[in-house]
């Protein structure tokens, strides 16, 4: 089963932008659903954005027009690039991975079956 492992956070200004990766090992990536999630504190966690394995994206509605889901299978790999970075994107952000082949946006996150252990993104005013 994948296994995936974020990098990129970081702190940035608003307005400013960061690009988050999500390199998964092990399984048939392009088999897979891939999704960013995140949690602020003392909130749940936050459908951001997904990506089938033939490309179809979705996003949350806080996101819409600021992020951008994207994914290289020949590296296993899922990419974040987050524009116009606000103080409420601050929160720690996972990424996920649900064995999957449709193109249905998977916004529920107990559909998905292994999870990275997170990287915190902090937008300061």
């Amino acid at each position: 089963q994948v296994q995936p492992v974020e990098s990129g956070g970081g702190s940035v200004q608003a307005g400013g932008s960061l690009r988050l990766s999500c390199a998964a090992s092990g399984g048939t990536f392009s088999g897979y659903f891939l999704g960013w999630f995140r949690q602020a504190p003392g909130k749940g966690r936050e459908f951001v954005a997904g990506i089938s394995w033939s490309g179809q994206t979705g996003y949350g509605d806080s996101v819409k027009g600021r992020f951008t889901i994207s994914r290289d299978n020949s590296k296993s790999t899922v990419y974040l690039q987050m524009n116009s970075l606000t103080p409420e994107d601050t929160a720690v952000y996972y990424c996920a991975a649900k064995e999957y082949s449709g193109d249905l946006i998977l916004i529920n996150s107990g559909t998905y079956d292994s999870w990275g252990q997170g990287t915190q993104v902090t937008v300061s005013s």
